[in-house]
Order: structure tokens, then sequence, then C-alpha cells
């Protein structure tokens, strides 16, 4: 009986302290929770206020833009803004060129940089590695250094102020070829080599095997390349100086200058360019973020 007391007290003090520490460590786990949802929402607000801003803009009206202090929520919102921005400019047009372009070369790209990844990665050919290492390389090249090369090129073909004009050097961008390649090396050999002992050809393995299976990169590569496409501005700005072959971007320019001030319109019209990306890039969030982890995830 006297040797028990004691060995009860050590436990209840064993039980005592290990449920401390544990309510120490649960502490300190919310604390690190709490730091981190605060740091992501101070970021979020930081990325999302400038957004909200632009959206209260395009509803005022000029007078009001300069009032202090700033009124975050019009009352009455006014309309005329995305009424003249649609009516008396060429902005109906600069989206039609912009849908067109992006559109055009999401589908190219798509198609062509699938079969160079499926090439550069289960086909076996004379200087592979060397082709696609050169191929990468032309990402380390800074885009001021092939400005004029390629305005000088393009002009000599004849496709100035013309839509393959706009599209030749978003076409010859290697990022697709690095995601589609990345991803099919993932895939396993041993469907294309069933397919093959069955007597199918490359271009039926690749259509009808590769990829199917490589939804997510090509859903990752396809809103990559539209948002790219989209929201481009340097290089239509230079190739394609005629008022209705204008992008969004280059005819939002445009359309600054012309309305000198009234930065309600230009906030109409840069709500009107910001809609339909959101959009296409909630619609696709999902297949998005499990293209853009396939290749850090090995199976």
């Amino acid at each position: 009986m006297t040797t028990a007391l004691p060995r009860a007290r050590l436990g209840v003090q064993a039980l005592a302290a290990r449920e401390a520490a544990e309510r120490a460590h649960l502490r300190r786990r919310l604390v690190w929770f709490a730091l981190a949802y605060g740091v992501l929402i101070v970021a979020a607000l930081v990325a999302i206020i400038p957004f909200l801003y632009v959206i209260s803009l395009s509803f005022k009206q000029t007078e009001s833009l300069v009032t202090y202090p700033p009124r975050w929520i019009p009352i009455p919102p006014y309309y005329g803004n995305y009424v003249q921005v649609l009516t008396n400019s060429l902005f109906p047009r600069w989206f039609a060129n912009t849908l067109l372009v992006a559109s055009a070369v999401t589908l190219i790209k798509l198609l062509v940089d699938s079969m160079a990844g499926y090439a550069f990665a289960k086909m076996e050919f004379p200087l592979r590695e060397s082709l696609f290492l050169l191929a990468l390389s032309m990402l380390m090249i800074p885009v001021a250094t092939t400005l004029i090369p390629m305005y000088l090129l393009v002009r000599g073909l004849g496709l100035q102020n013309t839509y393959p004009g706009i599209m030749l050097p978003a076409l010859a961008a290697p990022m697709g070829i690095f995601l589609m390649r990345t991803f099919i090396e993932q895939l396993p050999r041993d469907l294309e080599n069933a397919a093959r002992l069955d007597g199918a050809s490359e271009p039926y393995i690749f259509a009808r095997i590769i990829l199917p299976l490589c939804k997510p990169a090509l859903v990752t590569l396809a809103i990559f390349t539209f948002l790219t496409q989209w929201v481009a501005f340097v290089w239509p700005l230079v190739i394609a100086p005629d008022p209705h072959m204008f992008l969004l971007t280059t005819g939002l320019n445009s359309f600054k200058a012309q309305y000198r001030v009234n930065w309600g319109l230009v906030a109409g019209g840069m709500v009107l360019v910001l809609v339909p990306t959101a959009l296409a890039f909630m619609a696709f969030m999902r297949q998005f973020i499990a293209g853009s982890l396939a290749g850090a995830l090995k199976q």
C-alpha cells in the first residue's frame, strides 16, 4: 500500500504533464494558423482592393471621381460609362479581334505543343535532347531584345496590321512544349507499348491514348495561353497600329488618350476586359491547379 500511492501519484502527474504538453502544442498550432490566415487575408485584401476600386470608378460620373472623401459604393450607380464604351467607340471590334487572336493562338498551340511534347517525351530521334534544350533556351532571351527583329521579319513578310502578324510570335513560345513534355513523361509506357503491339500507329497512339490522359495539362496550357494573349500589349501595339486592328489592351490605351481624364470610361473598359478572363479562370480553376501541380508530383 505504501508503494502503490507514490506510483499512482506519479501516474497522475505524468498524465497531467502530457495533457499540458498537448494543450501547449494545440495553442501553438492555433497561433500559427491564426498568423497564416491573417497574412493570407491581408494579401487577399491588397490584391483585391485595386479591382474593387476600378469597379467603383466605372459606376461614377466624371464630377464624382474627385470627391473627398471618396465613396466606394456610388449611389445611385451610373451606367453611362458602359453605354458609351460599347456604343461610341470601336470596343466591340477590339473585343472581337482579341477573342479571335486569343482563341486561334490557344487552339494552334494546344495542337503543336502537345505534338512536340509527345515527340520529345516518348519518341527517339537524333539530337532530341539538344533540340529540346535549344527550345528551352528561348525562355532566357528577353522579349525586348527580339522586338525589333520580329517587327522587321513580320513587316518584311507583309503581315503588318494582320491577324497572322499578331499571332506569329506567340506561336513560337516554347513554354507549352516544356509543360506538355513534363506531363507526358510521367505517363506509363505500358499503355503505348501495348498499343504498338496491337499494330497502332503513332498518330493513333497520340490522339486516342496520350491526349485523353493529358486533359489537366491541356487545360492549364489553354488557360495560360488564352490569358496571356488576352492581355498582350507591346507586340500588338507595335505590329498593328491600325485602330480597326487594335486588341483590347491597345484599344484601351488609345481610349485613355482619346477621352483624356475621364477615368470612369477607362475603368468601364477595364472591367469589360477583366470579366471574361475571370469567368474563364473560375470555370477551369480545378483543372488549372491539377495541371500546374502535375510536374511537381511524381507518380
